[in-house]
């Protein structure tokens, strides 16, 4: 077996990142079939998990949804029991949307399998191959962090 140059490694590296995306893509729209949501309303409770609270005009930015289809979409999210309208203290003509309380539960039900075979392979690493893997991810979402921000300003 022949050894492996860095380009070729490079490469593997940034097929199997590229991969990663796509298969993650596929099993978020599968989950989201299967959880009777659709794949905007995944978004949204997840960035609603990630802050805590926020704007349906800052979901709407988030999802690129209209103000209507926002709204359709909070509906949807409030009957299945996953989100709560607050008013927003700070605005009486506005609302708050939080994850409901029983929510996290519900959404952590449908993902159970997903975990613990997550578990299950980053267990078996080394901690030094696990600070490699972290180090990895962690750069990779700075990245495109800066990516998103240089699209934002028209780069």
């Amino acid at each position: 077996m022949t050894k492996s140059t860095k380009t070729d490694l490079k490469k593997r590296a940034l097929m199997a990142v590229r991969d990663y995306g796509i298969h993650l893509t596929l099993f978020r729209n599968a989950m989201s079939e299967w959880a009777g949501l659709n794949v905007t309303d995944m978004e949204c409770l997840r960035l609603l998990f990630h802050k805590g609270i926020a704007t349906p005009s800052e979901l709407a930015k988030h999802t690129g949804l209209t103000s209507g289809a926002t709204t359709a979409m909070l509906d949807r999210l409030e009957k299945a029991g996953l989100i709560e309208r607050r008013p927003n203290p700070d605005d009486r003509r506005g609302t708050l949307i939080t994850p409901a309380k029983s929510a996290a539960e519900k959404a952590a039900s449908w993902f159970e399998s997903a975990r613990r075979s997550q578990d299950e392979l980053i267990s078996s690493y080394s901690e030094s191959e696990l600070e490699i893997i972290s180090d990895v991810f962690e750069r990779f979402t700075k990245l495109w962090d800066q990516e998103r921000e240089k699209i934002r300003r028209g780069q």
